[in-house]
């Protein structure tokens, strides 16, 4: 048997270790991330070290994404796989809890027991949410419920740090691999330190719905940033009347104090969607989609590690109320041996936990990116469907293509849209990969030209690189936040 601990030094990391030749190579696979173990010994014991941190896309080294992760042993040549790990059970390691049974590695976010339970939840929740007290001059921001630290959030983030530096920050993680902003704090989602920022801090800035019960406490205030005008239908405007569903939407926006819109229309849709009709709706623009406007440099294609002349293509759908993990309209490896291009992949938020990345020479799965619009600015062109990134692209003027082989059920039952996208897409439809190929090698640009130029007068006529400054000036000027 291979013996296994953890070590809680410096860098947390599974050690194993065992008889015989030295392996090959040890690995720790997960869906969204994997390490590679440090080597050891050539004689009759060998040592494993694995670290339980991950650095992606020139980031920093962060604990692993909570999730199973698979301990695969390449034996050296001539040898046998050995088939059994010893198993050691949860402990925490500083940035994350752990175990091992039956060579899988269970990663977590570092709650302590006492607290990862109904109960310690219930007990936090007396503790911070309903007891009276003060309000910290802080903001607590918090992105697709603590996936990532990005979106409009992130934007409102950088610019209230430049000019209000003395405010705190938090932001609220599903776990410790999630990268937050230079000079933030995170806090881990059901840590007694949530609790706490959620329920002190003067400003809370989401861009989702609020969950655990939350109730603003006297002075907060709530904004709504969202994170996308809609096409296709929301909230109350969803197919079939539910009840249940009426009830939590009424009772989520009642919540909000100001609802953040791209532009006009969303203004409208969201409005109504979320009956929030007497409440301030700020039309400013999209803050996450300045960049757009300004660029990076190539600064995306660097940390991607893509060549400034390399052909990027964007595949982004949305997901679907019927399955967890993203569609598979797309061969992203065909897609780019047929194309030669650079294919990303890019999941909605709400497949990042249940999926796996996508894999294939000239394939990279970007749906654990932080920045969606870095991958805007590096991509030459969008493939989508029914996602709002498509409302966001055409700041860029770039092509977009959209791929939509299951138009009439999602149109007719899953979700319905706000009007018609065969009529108004600013790129061509196309329900087949071999389409969507023959597509990419036409120029259509002429053909869609008047289509795309309304449509951006109609939606991103306030994109214009400003959006987060006119929205920090309305925090400011209403005295959300105190910025000295």
């Amino acid at each position: 048997m291979i013996q296994a601990r953890f070590d809680g030094g410096d860098e947390p990391a599974l050690v194993l270790t065992g008889t015989g030749p030295r392996p090959r190579a040890v690995d720790l696979i997960g869906a969204r991330a994997r390490t590679t173990a440090r080597l050891t010994g050539r004689g009759k014991t060998w040592r494993a070290v694995l670290p339980l941190t991950a650095s992606r896309w020139g980031g920093p080294s962060l604990p692993v994404p909570a999730g199973d992760y698979r301990v695969e042993i390449t034996p050296a040549d001539g040898e046998e796989t050995p088939t059994s790990i010893q198993e050691v059970p949860s402990t925490h390691l500083g940035g994350l809890r752990a175990q091992l049974a039956a060579g899988i590695l269970t990663a977590g976010p570092p709650l302590d027991p006492a607290y990862d339970s109904g109960e310690g939840q219930d007990a936090l929740e007396r503790r911070y949410a309903t007891r009276p007290g003060g309000l910290e001059n802080a903001v607590f921001f918090e992105s697709f419920y603590g996936r990532n630290a990005g979106c409009n959030p992130l934007a409102i983030d950088r610019e209230l740090a430049r000019r209000a530096p003395h405010v705190t920050r938090y932001w609220s993680v599903v776990d410790l691999s999630v990268r937050v902003p230079d000079g933030a704090i995170a806090v881990v989602e059901g840590s007694p330190e949530w609790w706490r920022a959620r329920g002190r801090s003067r400003l809370l800035v989401v861009n989702d719905w609020l969950r655990r019960r939350f109730v603003r406490t006297r002075g907060q205030v709530v904004l709504q940033t969202w994170h996308g005008t809609p096409l296709k239908r929301l909230a109350l405007h969803r197919p079939g009347f539910d009840p249940r569903r009426m009830a939590a939407v009424f009772k989520e926006s009642r919540r909000w104090n100001v609802l953040l819109a791209q532009n006009p229309y969303a203004a409208k849709v969201l409005g109504k969607a979320y009956a929030f009709l007497t409440r301030p709706i700020w039309i400013e623009g999209y803050p996450r989609n300045d960049v757009l406007v300004r660029g990076d440099d190539g600064a995306t294609r660097r940390a991607l590690g893509i060549a400034p002349d390399e052909r990027v293509l964007l595949y982004a759908p949305t997901w679907r109320d019927d399955r967890r993990e993203i569609v598979d309209f797309v061969d992203p490896a065909g897609l780019a041996a047929r194309t030669g291009a650079v294919v990303l992949v890019r999941g909605h938020s709400r497949t990042l936990h249940p999926g796996r990345d996508a894999e294939g020479p000239r394939v990279i799965d970007v749906t654990g990116y932080p920045v969606t619009a870095g991958l805007l600015l590096a991509a030459d062109a969008l493939i989508t469907d029914y996602s709002s990134v498509m409302f966001d692209f055409s700041v860029t003027g770039k092509p977009m293509y959209f791929l939509v082989p299951d138009l009439e059920r999602y149109r007719g039952e899953l979700r319905g849209f706000y009007f018609d996208l065969t009529e108004r897409a600013p790129g061509p439809l196309v329900r087949t990969q071999d389409e969507l190929v023959a597509a990419l090698g036409r120029n259509d640009s002429p053909r869609y030209e008047e289509r795309y130029a309304r449509w951006r007068a109609t939606f991103n006529a306030r994109d214009d690189g400003h959006a987060a400054e006119r929205v920090v000036d309305r925090i400011l000027d209403q005295g959300y936040v105190d910025p000295a």
